[in-house]
Formats: C-alpha cells, structure tokens, sequence
C-alpha cells in the first residue's frame, strides 16, 4: 500500500520589479501517517537565484532558520534528530548549483508545517524583448562524470509517478512594477487574466489558474513598453554592519543597453566547433504536443543552417558525444565546397546514439588542438544539461577561457541552468534556452550572429563622483559585450555619501573597428532603502558565482573567500547550508522515523542511468548518516519503483543504444525523411554552395515550381553566370515561402548577396525584375542592398 505524500501543496508568491524578480516559495507538509517522518525534497532551481532566507511556520510560530558552514548545519540538523527535536535542513547540491534540497526532520504524526524560502535574481532578456522568468519543475536524472558526484543529491532514488497523478499542487500570484508600462504577460502555463492595478499601466497581476499541477515548468514572459533604457539604482547597506563592508557600504546596479553598430559577419574569420549531444535522451520529442520533432532531428536541422551560415574561409569542426564521441575530422578544416558537403552529409546520418552525457572528454579534447592563428575559437554547445558534476565542466571551460568563446544551449525542460549558464558565463559567450515553442535553429542562429560580430576593444568604465566618495567594483573590469544585449554591472560605493541631493554618472567607453563609442548614465547618489537588500543579495550571488566551484573544485583559500561572502549577505552557497531546530515540542519524538522523498516531475529517462549510478556511491558521501538513506529500495514507499513513467515516450535503455540493427537503419531513415525531406526551405537550403551562391539546375526548379528549360530561358542575362540568375532565384523564393523562418536563413542570405555583389554587380535589378515576373513574385529588390 502506497505511503500519503507529506508535501501538499506549493504557493509562489512572485514581484518582479523591472528586470528583478523577488519570490516567496512555501512548501506545505503534512505527516497523515501514524509514524514519525523525515521528508526529503530535491527540487531544481535557477542557477541564477540567490536564496536568503528560510523559515518553518509550526503552530503558528516562525522558526528562521540560521546559514552556517555546511559541515556544522549537518551536524546540528542529525543531532536534533538524535535527540528528537524538529529539524529543518535547506542546501545547494555540492556538485550543481541548480539543485536544492529541503529536510523536514522529526514531523510528528498530524502535523503541519509551512516552510518558505525567498529568493532574488536578475531575469534574463530574450531576443525579441520579453522579459523571461522560470519556475522549473522538471528535475532529470543527470549522468556522472567523477565516482565523486555519486554523492550528489541527485542520485537520490526518488519516487516516480504518472505526470497527471502528481500529488501536490502549485499556485502562483505574480505582481509586475515598471515604470517603462507593462504590454502584455504570456505563458506556457494557463493564467488568469492579466489585471491592471494603475492606469498607466506601470503595475500588473496574474496568476496561475487554481488547481494547477507542478507537472512542468512554469515560464512567463513579460513584455514592457520599452526594455532598452539604461538606470542606474543605488540601495543603502544594512546599518549594523561596517560602512565598507560587503553588505554595510551602498550598492549600486547598472543596467546598460550599449548601441553597437551591426557589421557584415560575411567577411569575418574564426574556427567554429559545433558540440552536439547525441545521448538518448536526445531521441525524445521537443515538446509534448502530438507529432512534435525529435530533438536529435531539431538538432540535425539547426547544424545544417549552421553550416550554410558561416563565412568563407573560416575553419570548422563538429563533435557528437554521449558516453563516447566521435569527431567529423580529425582537426578543424577549412570551410570549402568540398568539406561543407562532406559535412552535411555526415550531418544527415546522425542519431541519439552514443549513450549518456560525458561531455568532459570530447572539451578536453577540443582544448588540447592547437590554435588556428587568426581564427579565434568559437565553441557552440548543445545538450540537454543532464550531467551531476556540472563544477568539473565548468572548470575546464573557465581554465580555457582566455582562447575561446562558449555558446551554450539547453534543450528542454530539466536542463541544467547550472551547466548552460556558467560556461557561457566564464568565457564571455551566451547561453539560451529552448523550452515550449520555442525552435533550437532559430535561436542558435542568433548566436552565431553574436559569434560573427567584431568583437569591441579599449573596454572600459569611468565614474564621474562627488570627492571623498569612490568606487569598488564587484562585477568584472572588462566585461563581456554582444550586440542587443543587456549588460548589468554591480559596484560598491565607498566614502561618504553627500548629505544634500547630488548626482553621479558612470560611462561605458569601447572600440570598434577603430571607432570609439560610449554610454553614459547619470543617477541620483541618494541611496534608497530596500528591506530585502535586493541588489547587494545579487552582488553577492555574482561573486559567488565567479568564485565557487564546488569543494572538489577550490583551494581552501578560494572556499574560506565564498564562506565569508555567504555568511556576510545571506546568501547561500555550495559550502554554506540553513538549519533551524524547533526545541519546543511538548515531547520530543521517540522510536526511528520514516523516511519520504517527494516525487517530482521527471521527462522520459532510463532507469539504467540512474541504477549506475547507486552502484558507484563511494567516499565520505557513503557513510553520512544524512546522505546514507540514498539509493535504497525501501526509500521509494509509492509503490511505483519499478515503472518509469512520462508524458514523453522513454527511449531505449542506455545499454542497448549504439547497436546498429536493421530496424534502426529503418528507424533513421523514416527520421531523416522527416528532416530534410518534408522542409522544403531547408530542401533549398541544402542546395546552396558554401560561396553562398546556388547552382541552376532540375533540383533547384523543382522547388521553385518551374522547369529548367523555362528557368534558363527566362535568364535575362543569357551570356552572364547562370549561378547568379539560381541565386536570385533561390533569395527572392525563401523571402515569399519562408518569411516564418526569416531568422534562420538571414546569415546564408547575406552571404548570397555578398556573392552576388561581387559575381553579378550591376545587373542584379535586372535579374531580380526578371525573377520576379518568372515565379510571379513581387519581392522588393532592397534586399539585394541595391
């Protein structure tokens, strides 16, 4: 008979003050048993959160609990067991700082309890504007990397249960505040109407339709009227700490939305290694929706606009990994009609084939290739994040960061924002995430085009203060800066602040190609009073991020540093963990306790991965009291231990992927008909040269709908290039048929122009008046740049 889950249920309440989100999560417990239990909760969380708070409501009494050094939290939480006190226990997985989990220990039989957690964190800007927040639900089992992360929280063997028999529920009211005016809220998820509480729109609330289950993640994008305004907000310190500390002296946030003028990218040099997962995780659909695209074939799609998109004479390379990996070349080749089309057809055959998701080997092993002189490393990394160790990755990425640039993308839901955000993060590229609706190729497109930019010199910051009064900067002297894109710098402000109202400035002075550009904002040195000391709580999670490994990954000095940082703000960290004990129970609890994990939300698995990885838990990991309760069979009391269930369909268990057999021949070929044969832009697509220019031919027509007599005929320019007259052909075909699609054949468009600027010149109006008439299009001819 199944066990009565403790949690039931989840209510969020979220503020999101322009581009900040500031959120109370409480967990409801009830023991319904006639026992005693621990309840233990894994729960995913954004890498970006930084979590200051923890407290437990028991009749009616809040019990706050303290942040202390990990080790002695532990110790205090097991022996308040022991000693048959409440205990509650809130700590970051030490190999990913996008787990958490929650103890309650000691809850006696009809008890309820509320714990509540608070959190700040910045949100990211999407490309086409929208504010992004994410509540995630969906916690997959990750592959180890190390015999180390078998100690991670993640391998606890959790409970598992149909999606849409999710015992607990979530509810979520979210309060939105800009001055710049709210357009418009959306989500994944179903919402109320959106409520105004101003006329002008500068305050909004949804929420959550009732009785919503935590069976996904809940995203919501908001829309403002205007996102691109550089600010500049100054909050005071806390009063009982030292004028020049951390949390004692003021802080400031910059917001800086830098305009960078766009460059042609056709002309631009470098050496692009495409990273792909190829484990079988990569067989399940994109979405849930009926007929959704496999990921692996998503995958295919967007290496192939990817290859069609890179300029001429730079250099490339692409890596498939899994439990193994396997490499197109042996180093990267130059980028030539020969190798391009080598490349794509190696593309068409690939599969989710090659197991788990090692993807330390194959990063090594592309750091390790010596360096192309003049083509600067562009790494682009694609997986679905399901890795424990995520700090080892990390690492390797961050040692070689000063030779390249990572873009890194998390495909679905359960990908670690751990693992995608910080190698972006430490080598100066970007990460996105493709979740919902949204497509992989057009969202790998855009980073290409961040990729292809000329990168800006001379970077550099100057404030304009008051005497006496002076800056300590906590974000990055240098940082890194993309077209469009969003750059918030942290700063402390030290000396003391004028007593009348007075203003400062800070300006963003940079190169490019030679030209110097500048931003400069100007803002109130009035310090504003916030009771949640929302922007040095960030700050402090910045310099967490930059400095915190994990244990396996610091020196003890570098561990000490993030210690005081931790404890000094409040904010949580690998190494630092919050405890509370409830002493005041009329009688402590007597006799052994019942231990219960809380289901979560999981996307098609395989149970073999998670089976390893109970068989490789070694270390100090294995003999703590707190810990050694993992991966033991009477730890899943649901009575759904031996079914893996899923909204998705699960692929092949791990140990048969990679044997070739007949029907997976079968298999692949009914997927690559899929991808390559029901697209008919990216059927044109293919066609393309690496020149950019395309061939006239009975392939080409066919598409277009005409034949090739009829084509070559109606070629105005009879004794000219018949590959120009294919080429406007082809360009004027994708913008009437492909419109959609824009941004994801924009860059092999431009490189189409390029060449034509260069082959046809002065008879491109022609051409396109012809072209025009032939397929009886109206296209403007400004998209030739003529």
């Amino acid at each position: 008979m199944s066990s009565p889950v403790p949690l039931k249920s989840i209510s969020v309440t979220l503020s999101i003050n322009d581009f900040v989100a500031a959120v109370a999560a409480t967990l409801h417990y009830e023991n319904e048993e006639k026992v005693p239990i621990e309840a233990m909760f894994v729960f995913p969380m954004d890498e970006d959160s930084a979590v200051y708070s923890f407290e437990a409501l028991v009749d009616g009494k809040k019990i706050v609990a303290e942040l202390q050094d990990k080790t002695k939290a532990h110790s205090k939480y097991e022996e308040a067991l022991s000693q048959g006190h409440q205990a509650y226990l809130l700590e970051e997985d030490d190999y990913s700082r996008d787990v958490f989990s929650c103890n309650v220990g000691n809850l006696q039989p009809g008890t309820k309890v509320a714990v509540t957690l608070r959190y700040v964190q910045e949100l990211p800007l999407e490309s086409d504007g929208a504010l992004r927040y994410l509540l995630p639900a969906v916690l997959n089992p990750r592959y180890q990397l190390s015999e180390q992360s078998a100690s991670s929280c993640l391998n606890v063997q959790k409970p598992i249960v149909p999606l849409e028999a999710l015992p607990y529920t979530l509810s979520m009211v979210a309060t939105i505040t800009s001055q710049h005016g709210i357009e418009r809220v959306q989500s994944n998820c179903s919402l109320s109407p959106i409520q105004y509480l101003t006329d002008d729109k500068t305050s909004a609330q949804v929420s959550l339709t009732e009785g919503h289950k935590f069976d996904r993640d809940v995203e919501l994008l908001i829309y403002y009227r205007e996102v691109h305004s550089p600010s500049v907000a100054v909050e005071k310190g806390m009063q009982d700490k030292k004028r020049d500390s951390l949390m004692g002296a003021p802080c400031a946030m910059v917001s800086f939305y830098p305009d960078i003028p766009e460059v042609n990218a056709s002309k631009v040099c470098g050496e692009f290694v495409f990273l792909m997962d190829r484990s079988g995780s990569m067989q399940t659909p994109m979405r849930t929706e009926e007929n959704s695209q496999l990921r692996i074939e998503a995958a295919k799609e967007t290496l192939l606009l990817l290859l069609k998109s890179l300029p001429m004479g730079c250099y490339f390379n692409i890596y498939g990994f899994g439990s193994s990996y396997e490499q197109f070349f042996p180093e990267s080749v130059k980028y030539t009609q020969e190798t391009i089309e080598e490349a794509v057809e190696r593309v068409k055959r690939l599969d989710a084939d090659l197991g788990g998701t090692e993807i330390l080997t194959p990063l090594r092993n592309i750091y390790k290739t010596s360096s192309i002189p003049g083509h600067p490393l562009q790494l682009f990394v694609f997986t679905d994040g399901e890795v424990s160790d995520t700090y080892s990755v990390i690492r390797e990425v961050k040692l070689n960061s000063k030779k390249h640039r990572c873009f890194s993308f998390g495909i679905g839901q359960g990908a670690s924002t751990s693992l995608i955000k910080n190698i972006a993060r430490v080598s100066g590229g970007t990460a996105e995430f493709i979740t919902g609706k949204d497509r992989m190729q057009a969202k790998a497109l855009g980073s290409l085009k961040l990729a292809l930019q000329c990168a800006l010199d001379d970077i550099s910051l100057s404030w304009e203060l008051p005497p006496g009064l002076s800056v300590n900067m906590l974000s990055p002297e240098q940082p890194t800066i993309f077209r469009g894109q969003r750059l918030i710098i942290y700063a402390q402000l030290t000396g003391p602040m004028p007593q009348a109202e007075s203003r400062g400035a800070v300006c963003l002075k940079h190169t490019l190609q030679g030209k110097s550009l500048e931003n400069k904002v100007a803002f109130s040195l009035q310090p504003k009073e916030n009771a949640n000391f929302t922007i040095h709580r960030l700050a402090a999670k910045f310099l967490i991020q930059t400095k915190d490994l994990g244990s396996h990954e610091v020196s003890k000095e570098e561990k000490k540093d993030v210690m005081n940082i931790s404890l000094q703000s409040g904010v949580l960290s690998s190494f630092t963990a919050f405890v509370a004990i409830n002493k005041e129970l009329n009688k402590p609890v007597q006799g052994p306790l019942a231990h219960r994990v809380i289901p979560r939300p999981m996307i098609a698995t395989s149970t073999s991965m998670f089976m390893r990885s109970c068989s490789r838990l070694t270390g100090p990991f294995k003999n703590s009291r707190l810990k050694r309760r993992l991966c033991a069979a009477d730890y899943v009391p649901y009575g759904h231990e031996s079914t893996v269930y899923s909204s998705m369909p699960s692929p092949a268990p791990i140990e048969n992927q990679g044997v070739a057999d007949s029907s997976n021949e079968k298999s692949n070929s009914q997927n690559e008909h899929k991808a390559f044969g029901e697209n008919v832009v990216l059927q044109l697509i293919f066609l393309q040269n690496a020149n950019g220019s395309w061939k006239l031919d009975e392939n080409l027509t066919k598409i277009l709908g005409t034949t090739l007599e009829d084509t070559k005929a109606a070629n105005p320019s009879q004794h000219g290039d018949p590959s120009a007259w294919a080429t406007i052909l082809a360009v004027l075909w994708l913008h009437a048929n492909g419109q959609d699609l824009k941004c994801e054949w924009e860059l092999l468009e431009r490189k189409a122009v390029a060449w034509l600027h260069d082959h046809a010149g002065s008879s491109i109006p022609m051409l396109v008046q012809a072209a025009n008439s032939l397929l009886k299009l109206s296209v403007n001819p400004a998209v030739f740049d003529v």
